[in-house]
């Protein structure tokens, strides 16, 4: 049998009424196109196009995607057209083989702004066809099956992007069969002495594992039909990179590895789904805390099953799966299984499993770096979940480690905007607050809310959230970025003991403002002001360019750019330092001053100057006088300081809403709140707020006391 009727038997197998003739015209078609062409390996090119067509085949795809595997390289490495497959074979495979010829074309200057681009390109190619990334998936694993053909280098550079890019990929639209062996491929050329070697141990190890295997899937398979229930039983060897994978990450040896092969449960429904999960529990022990319910809770890849580990009859680890045959089958085909052009299918419920991947454009489109993109991206896409309940029930899934910020933005933009406070399981918590799988989250809210607060940007975990937040600050203070982001490096160049403006002056910012993809310096202010480039980096930036064009022409110009006086320094914390230069600077967390407060500065061992309240017992009862240093608040600039208070009220139904609210009001970022009730019905609420000055932290508390039931208000004092 030659291997195109293999693969039209392949084919007939799970379509008996597939139109074969298609794949025999696109065979014909692909093998006269690329004839005289060979492969690296030697062979003749069309034995690539066939072996990935095979592959989707495999994943049971319909001719039309079996078809454009066969011609997907046609239109980049032979003399015909995108409009000559059109004219042959129709629009619908000429769009799929453009699809994937467009992917990967571009050329970058980094390797992160090319893998950046590679996966934009790739999730828009999502978003028109699916099937567009099936089949790069498929030419991707056929390329690592004969990588061994490949400089070592190139062996390396296509097994580190298919770790990174193809392999999580493939897990995130689910499909298990394509993502193992891309992994195993990967591993093999990254750490050929670490997968050989574990290959050879596995090997020696297996003939005992399967015995034990066998005779646990024996007693499981008595224990089940006694039941009632007809199950499939079958023994899953891990795969090897899985296998080191958890090696390095629990620092563990292979001996001390015993869930080399798991056991798989295969039923007919999903009654007996749990059924057999009782079963396998009073036969055996289980682990506490390693069962998962992926069918009431699925993962956003589709993936159902029931997941425990138990203590067998042999005192060894033993992994279970059980799952119904339709959820193997989602399991081991992911996105493929749930085809939208597979008859009977229903268009409302597959777009509904894309729903992640609409999240997903919405906010890559802000997100304009490379390295940004690519961070975020690993973060939503690639990393584990946490799996959290809206007050009615709703599941929601979202990156581990996320917090309330995420789950408000992953609700809804709005509701995200103006958060003022987040309940879990029923109790205040600040909104840094890290979610644990089966939470119940609710978040409060303000019409009256000033919006995020950037703070937010140092704890949010997904992107999407991310994207929003910058996004806010963005549309809605432009101005107000532009003078915050202009302060900041203005500051960072006094600093470094420069004029900011003598230094921009020159012709040179217009070629680096266009480096940084910048119209003018407003953009460049406002990016700073929004927390995209950080002060710093900016200021180096202009100081490196400075030094590469007008001090090379002109030496000695750096004299008559620098501030006349370096006696005062001022911290980018908006406090000036008598008579030291390039001192670090931080603000005591036991008095919390505000501009406004007398203060004074404590000379550290190691850590700079810390600023303190005068009046604040730390400094009072320090012995060390001599490390007092005079001090004073830089009016140059607005900024906001954390300040903790206590409200003490009378315990009564809203009084935490009505104190939220107020602030909200007041256009006051609360970064943190707890309340608690005593024993004698008195409410105390604890916040953390983002305060300018003095001033505005009398008014703060002045108003609060106001409030039904509040009976005083105080600035904490931490000793």
């Amino acid at each position: 049998m030659t291997n195109i009727e293999k693969l039209e038997s392949k084919i007939r197998s799970y379509n008996p009424q597939a139109d074969l003739k298609l794949i025999r015209d696109a065979y014909d078609f692909a093998k006269n196109a690329h004839d005289g062409q060979h492969r690296a390996s030697g062979e003749l090119f069309i034995f690539h196009p066939l072996e990935v067509a095979m592959i989707l085949a495999d994943l049971e795809l319909d001719t039309v995607t079996v078809a454009a595997g066969l011609l997907h390289d046609v239109v980049e490495d032979t003399q015909y057209t995108i409009e000559d497959i059109e004219k042959i074979f129709g629009p619908e495979i000429a769009l799929l083989v453009d699809g994937v010829t467009k992917l990967g074309k571009l050329e970058f200057k980094s390797k992160e702004e090319q893998q950046a681009e590679n996966l934009r390109k790739m999730l828009l190619a999502m978003a028109k066809d699916i099937r567009i990334i099936l089949i790069k998936l498929a030419d991707r694993l056929h390329n690592m099956r004969t990588l061994k053909s490949m400089p070592e280098e190139k062996q390396k550079e296509k097994a580190i992007e298919t770790l990174e890019i193809f392999a999580p990929l493939a897990h995130r639209l689910g499909i298990s069969k394509i993502k193992w062996e891309l992994e195993d491929l990967a591993f093999r050329f990254l750490e050929p002495e670490h997968y050989y070697d574990l290959v050879d141990k596995v090997a020696k190890k297996r003939r005992e594992r399967e015995e034990h295997i066998n005779e646990m899937i024996n007693i499981l398979k008595q224990k089940l039909e006694s039941s009632g229930i007809k199950a499939d039983i079958q023994g899953r060897p891990k795969h090897f990179y899985s296998i080191y994978k958890k090696m390095k990450e629990q620092n563990k040896t292979f001996d001390q590895i015993y869930d080399l092969t798991a056991v798989r449960v295969i039923v007919d429904n999903v009654r007996e789904c749990y059924a057999a999960l009782g079963v396998v529990h009073t036969l055996w022990k289980p682990i506490p805390g390693r069962f998962k319910d992926y069918i009431a809770m699925p993962k956003p890849n589709m993936y159902q099953s029931l997941h425990t580990t138990v203590i067998d009859s042999k005192g060894e680890p033993l992994e279970i799966q059980i799952r119904t045959y339709e959820m193997h089958k989602t399991a081991e085909y992911g996105i493929a299984a749930h085809w939208r052009y597979k008859e009977g299918s229903k268009i409302d419920e597959f777009d509904k499993k894309l729903s992640w991947l609409r999240e997903i454009l919405d906010w890559q489109r802000e997100l304009k770096d490379a390295k940004e993109f690519m961070e975020s991206l690993k973060l939503d896409l690639f990393t584990d979940e946490v799996y959290v309940f809206t007050p009615k029930g709703d599941v929601i899934n979202l990156p581990a480690g996320s917090c309330p910020i995420d789950f408000a933005y992953r609700i809804h933009t709005d509701i995200g905007n103006r958060c003022i406070g987040a309940k879990v399981n029923g109790k205040m918590v600040p909104l840094d607050y890290r979610l644990a799988n089966g939470d119940i989250v609710e978040i409060l809210t303000s019409s009256h809310s000033s919006g995020p607060s950037r703070d937010w940007l140092k704890f949010v975990k997904s992107a999407q959230a991310r994207s929003k937040i910058k996004q806010w600050f963005k549309k809605e203070r432009r101005e107000e970025n532009i003078t915050r982001g202009k302060e900041l490096l203005e500051k960072e160049a006094k600093r470094q003991g420069y004029d900011l403006y003598q230094l921009i002056k020159h012709d040179f910012m217009e070629g680096l403002l266009k480096k940084l993809s910048m119209q003018n310096l407003e953009d460049l202010f406002a990016a700073i002001g929004l927390g995209g480039i950080s002060p710093v980096q900016a200021f180096q930036r202009i100081l490196d360019e400075y030094k590469k064009t007008v001090k090379a022409e002109k030496p000695g110009v750096e004299e008559k750019i620098s501030p006349k006086s370096k006696k005062q320094v001022v911290s980018k914390e908006a406090v000036v330092v008598e008579g030291i230069d390039n001192i670090l600077v931080k603000f005591s967390r036991c008095c919390n001053p505000v501009p406004g407060d007398k203060i004074v500065g404590y000379i550290t061992r190691g850590r700079g100057v810390s600023i303190h309240r005068f009046d604040c017992p730390n400094v009072q009862n320090n012995q060390y006088k001599e490390r007092l240093i005079e001090v004073k608040w830089d009016t140059f600039k607005e900024n906001s300081y954390p300040v903790e208070i206590e409200a003490s009220a009378y315990d009564r139904p809203g009084v935490l809403s009505d104190v939220i609210n107020l602030i909200g009001d007041m256009k006051t970022t609360i970064d943190a709140v707890n309340a608690r009730a005593t024993k004698n019905g008195i409410a105390v609420i604890d916040l953390v707020l983002e305060i300018k000055d003095k001033q505005h932290l009398e008014n703060v508390i002045q108003k609060l006391k106001k409030i039904n039931g509040v009976f005083e208000v105080k600035r904490v004092m931490n000793q």
